[in-house]
């Protein structure tokens, strides 16, 4: 079984979509999914379905929902010509709860993990140019944000909120490598974005303000600290960090708005300004 959350809700048996069309059965797959070869509890199902106040049918109706996605993958069986097991064997009852079973199949918030993890390690290990690249590849099996297509309830909306910080580390650390690559200058229309979407990250704003000062435009990196100064006072009453507040004044006493150097000396910079806000 091939599973896919990090955009629309994707669950194939031998190539064939086992996924329902009716939202709540729709809902249970999406949370079966979530934690594949893995017990869910029924309470956990209940409280995903109704919330704290489920009707007093609510057992047998999980029941009858469970039974509809074992008809799709009995399907999905039967036409890949799968006579070694049943639908029993791929959506499993087991005590106080149900597991879907992969038997081996592609996990994408899995191989993400992976993928990120390895990019993690990279960077810690200052292989920029390795860890931008895993990252990347990592950050390519989004499709859109997690669940896209699927009712929300409150387990796999928490789950939803999980996988995009998941994203946000991943991509903040893809920014890092290659900034440290010396790619500011490619990076500019993507952070340009990312700003406007998230507009009270610190790290972004850093990240645009660095990449912006490298390529000669240190008036406009100066002008995303205030704006995003601006914000945080008028919203939360807050005032920038003091990461993030060095990183202002390292720009404001750079001696020219000179585009700075790639490679060891654009690394040779980063040590000279202060590093950005995490």
């Amino acid at each position: 079984m091939d599973i896919e959350v990090l955009g629309a809700l994707s669950v194939q048996e031998n190539g064939v979509s086992v996924v329902p069309t009716a939202p709540k059965p729709r809902q249970v797959l999406a949370l079966l999914a979530l934690n594949a070869d893995q017990v869910v509890p029924v309470s956990a199902l209940v409280e995903e379905l109704w919330g704290v106040l489920p009707p007093r049918s609510a057992r047998t109706t999980l029941q009858t929902y469970v039974l509809q996605l074992r008809e799709l993958i009995g399907v999905a069986l039967a036409r890949g010509g799968d006579e070694r097991c049943s639908a029993k064997d791929v959506l499993v009852t087991v005590p106080g709860g149900y597991r879907l079973v992969t038997r081996s199949g592609r996990v994408d918030f899995r191989e993400f993990e992976r993928r990120a993890g390895a990019g993690y390690r990279a960077m810690d290990g200052e292989d920029y140019r390795a860890g931008a690249r895993l990252l990347a590849e990592a950050l390519s099996l989004f499709r859109g944000p997690a669940l896209a297509d699927v009712q929300a309830g409150a387990r796999t909306e928490m789950e939803g909120r999980r996988l995009e910080e998941a994203r946000l580390c991943a991509l903040d650390q893809r920014i890092e490598a290659d900034l440290r690559l010396g790619r500011h200058r490619e990076l500019l229309p993507e952070l340009t974005v990312m700003v406007n979407q998230y507009r009270m990250h610190e790290s972004v704003h850093g990240q645009f303000m660095l990449a912006l000062h490298r390529s000669g435009r240190r008036s406009e990196a100066l002008d995303v600290y205030q704006r995003l100064r601006a914000t945080l006072v008028s919203e939360l009453g807050l005032e920038p960090s003091a990461a993030l507040s060095r990183l202002q004044r390292s720009i404001l006493m750079a001696r020219a708005e000179t585009p700075a150097a790639t490679g060891a000396a654009a690394e040779a910079a980063d040590r000279r300004l202060v590093a950005r806000p995490h």
